[in-house]
Parts: C-alpha cells; structure tokens; sequence
C-alpha cells in the first residue's frame, strides 16, 4: 500500500492537506478502507471528513429506515421524502456522501456487523461502530482482535449534549516530533471488554463523571434487555437504583455519578448537533491520526459534555499497558 504514488488528480485535489500532513500521510489515506455501522449524526459528521480528507474507500452499515430521531441530527439524509421509499438509512447517506468527494469510494453493505466473519472485516483497516450495545461492542471488538491484520476499533455514542469515543488500536507504533527529531514510540491498549471490566476503585480519583455515567447507562439497557438509546426519563428510578449497586460494588462513592447527568443521559437520547460536529471532528483527526502513522492517539477514552463546553481524555487501562 504505502508503495503505491498518489495520481496527479489526488495530488491536486488534496494539494492545502498534503501541505499540512505531508504525501506519505495522504498516500496512506487514498488507500486505507473505513467501515461504519450505525449511521447516527456523529457518524454522519465523521463520514463527511473523512471523505473530504480523501480516504480510499468507505462502507456503511445501517439497515433501519429514516425517523424522526435520524432526520433532526443527520445532515446526510436528503430533504425529500419521496427518495426515502424503499431506501435504508445507510443508502441515503451513501447517496449524500458521494457528492462531497467522487475520488472516494462509497457503498453499503446490508445486514448486522456481529454477524460477520474474518473474510469480511480483514478487508477494513478502520472500523467505527455507533448505536450498539454493549455486548455486540465487546463481541465486534474481539473479533477484531483474533484477526492477523490489525484493525483500529472506535466506538462513538452521542446522547443529547454528552458524548463518548472509545479507542483500541491494539498494539501500536506511530512517531512524533520531539524537539528536532522523529522519534518512534508505541502504545498497548485494552479491548473495550478489559477497559470497562476494571474496578473503579482502582481508577484514578479525577476520572471524568461521564465514565461512571455511561457504564452506568450501558449495565442497564443491558439489563433490561434494551437497544442502545431506548431508555427515557420514566426508567430513572431503575438507573438510579443500577447506580446505587454499582457504586456499591466498586466502592465508589455516589456523589461521582450525579443524578443529574444520569437524567439527562436518561430524557435526552436524541443527539444535539453541535455535539455531534465535535465528536465527529475529534473522531475524524484520530482515524487521519491512526492511519498516517503520525502525531500523537488519543488513549483510549474521550468525553465531551456540552455543560461544561470541555473535552476530557482518559486512560482507562490496565498499570501494565502504556508507552515506549
């Protein structure tokens, strides 16, 4: 991959990009494969840069048709309802999505992720999933991990004005700038089964509130046998009841899952747009960041709460995975 040139079209189109992040950066880009499941707002965001960066090719999963929810965040979804007829969500943005930029490849893909084998996922080197549980995150992800080929996994969730990525680039070697040299350096992350199963006691103390709270929301939907997002503000009393347990069983004090933010992650499971243009922009100079080889990944949580107008990364590892 990384032998092939980029043509005098590509060389051209992305001329203001390859001044920033250099050829080899955008020649790595032209020929990396992106598939998403779940096409949410944030998603949307995402898909947009990326095809505007100039990524090889891109693949949507989404099987459900277009709601109310998906038409007030997704941008992708055309206006007109008479396109709409037959037509899932993952079409319609693929539809949008080819005009932003005709170099790269974009198509879609039917049926559920989880159910796919290695044959199928070891044609990607990014894979983003939205709008998933938490037993299929854990099960997609693992897949991944028994796979040959390295395959950087995000997982993104926006809910009202609070959002979250998750990253798992297993083990990875990028390099950085260090005063007037390139050094290379490497990162071990956890899966997203191993970063969620650690004890809580044993995180730090300043851990962002809206770790605790999203563990707190996936247990419960999971519990009561929901989809991620189907909750509302009448199952309160059963999350603030979940938290109790938790916290209990952790050793953790209460007090670091508020109340109030369970409730908004509760009443308000749509997704506030300007919340999604951030975390798709944030997801988006990751995937750039993890393809190129080049700058420092984020590792491995990142919130973002539109309350407090701040982005917040943790590290939510095990003491032995780390840096060298």
């Amino acid at each position: 991959m990384d032998g092939e040139e980029l043509t005098e079209q590509e060389t051209a189109l992305y001329d203001r990009q390859i001044r920033v992040w250099g050829v080899d950066a955008q020649r790595r880009l032209s020929k990396a494969h992106v598939l998403v499941s779940g096409m949410k707002g944030t998603v949307a965001e995402f898909c947009k840069n990326i095809v505007l960066a100039g990524v090889g090719s891109l693949t949507l999963m989404d099987d459900r048709p277009v709601t109310e929810e998906a038409l007030s965040a997704n941008f992708l979804i055309p206006p007109d309802e008479n396109v709409y007829s037959g037509k899932s969500l993952a079409e319609l943005c693929c539809d949008s999505l080819k005009d932003f930029n005709p170099m790269v490849r974009v198509s879609v893909e039917k049926g559920d992720m989880s159910s796919f084998g290695g044959d199928f996922y070891n044609k990607f080197d990014v894979v983003v999933v939205s709008s998933c549980s938490l037993a299929k995150k854990k099960l997609i992800n693992e897949k991944f991990r028994k796979l040959s080929k390295r395959i950087a996994f995000y997982t993104v969730d926006c809910r009202n004005s609070c959002g979250e990525i998750f990253v798992d680039l297993q083990s990875y070697i990028y390099s950085r700038k260090k005063l007037d040299e390139t050094v290379e350096c490497q990162l071990h992350y956890p899966s997203f089964e191993e970063a969620v199963a650690i004890p809580w006691k044993s995180l730090p103390r300043r851990v962002s509130k809206l770790y605790f709270a999203m563990r707190v929301i996936e247990r419960f939907e999971e519990v009561e046998g929901r989809g991620a997002g189907e909750i509302s503000l009448a199952d309160l009393p059963g999350i603030l009841k979940l938290r109790k347990e938790l916290c209990e069983a952790h050793l953790l004090n209460e007090a670091h899952i508020p109340n109030a933010l369970l409730e908004r992650l509760a009443a308000g499971t749509r997704e506030f747009p300007p919340v999604c243009a951030i975390l798709g922009g944030i997801l988006g100079q990751e995937v750039i960041k993890a393809i190129s080889g080049k700058g420092d990944p984020l590792k491995n949580f990142f919130f973002f709460d539109a309350m407090d107008g701040k982005g917040i990364i943790e590290d939510i590892s095990n003491p032995n995975s780390g840096t060298t």
